[in-house]
């Protein structure tokens, strides 16, 4: 895989088939060339790569959010920001709570079976 756009799926066989490393890079790229500004780069791209890695990966709860999140009108890149915003409420939680889930997998999956377009662009517009 040459380059990512996030607005079109990247091939699941050859996503999978890049290490992590490789993943977080051509993110990287991507953002680099439309030149976006990030707070935080290196987190950006990496939650954006997870994401991706998990609707490669055929991960339920992300790959019906994502296409849940697109017919209520997110462009593809947004839907993918709004799994990540999820998935980065999600680490922040267990990283700086001593009082965390038994069953963090399960909070963010229903999460992501609650989340929708609306709700994403109140809370990140």
């Amino acid at each position: 895989m040459n380059k990512y756009n996030p607005l079109k799926a990247p091939d699941p066989a050859e996503w999978l088939a890049m290490d992590e490393g490789e993943r977080i890079a051509i993110v990287q790229e991507y953002h680099r060339r439309a030149k976006v500004r990030l707070p935080n780069q290196i987190a950006h791209v990496a939650i954006h790569a997870v994401v991706e890695t998990q609707i490669a990966g055929h991960e339920v709860p992300a790959r019906e959010a994502l296409e849940r999140l697109m017919i209520e009108g997110l462009d593809r890149h947004d839907a993918v920001h709004a799994i990540g915003s999820v998935l980065a409420g999600h680490i922040h939680k267990l990283t700086t709570h001593s009082e965390s889930s038994s069953a963090p997998n399960a909070d963010y999956c229903r999460d992501l079976k609650t989340l929708t377009a609306a709700k994403w662009r109140q809370e990140y517009s």
